[in-house]
């Protein structure tokens, strides 16, 4: 029996036009070239978070004040910055509801505790929708809150 000829590689197919579209890249972190730039919180907010039993519950552990100890508040609220706009700020982030970790880092403990961990909770504790990306001034709002929660555990439990 006669074997068929090799078949030719096949053509290189069309990209599928009905595929859903590449999501648009992260926004950059705001810059901190000063903390002190930041907006400020209103008192009012940190009165609604005392009254959730859930947010109330969490304080930085040992490790977490020694993390920030040895970096510092500068850098930590750098790593907060770079948080804030991959996980945060664009329109759909990626595992929403899921993206910041119980613990590791001062500032996943700190958005935890402020409701900055998720679009939802961003959206509830802080009035910005979800589904639409986070600009600058609201960047620095959600920094400014975590910023401020870290000052304020720390002289708590120091």
């Amino acid at each position: 029996m006669a074997r068929r000829p090799a078949r030719k590689a096949a053509p290189a197919q069309q990209a599928d036009l009905f595929a859903p579209a590449a999501p648009p890249p992260a926004p950059a972190p705001v810059p901190l070239a000063d903390l002190s730039t930041l907006p400020p919180v209103a008192p009012e907010l940190w009165a609604r978070l005392a009254y959730s039993q859930f947010r109330a519950r969490f304080h930085l552990g040992a490790k977490e004040r020694d993390y920030l100890a040895s970096r510092g508040l500068p850098e930590v609220m750098r790593h907060a910055a770079d948080f804030i706009a991959t996980r945060l700020a664009p329109a759909q982030p990626a595992r929403d509801g899921r993206q910041t970790p119980w613990r590791g880092h001062p500032v996943f403990i700190a958005q935890h505790a402020t409701g900055t961990c998720c679009r939802g909770c961003v959206a509830k504790w802080h009035a910005m929708p979800e589904g639409e990306q986070l600009d600058a001034a609201q960047q620095a709002y959600l920094l400014a809150v975590i910023q401020e929660w870290i000052r304020r555990d720390g002289s708590q439990n120091s």
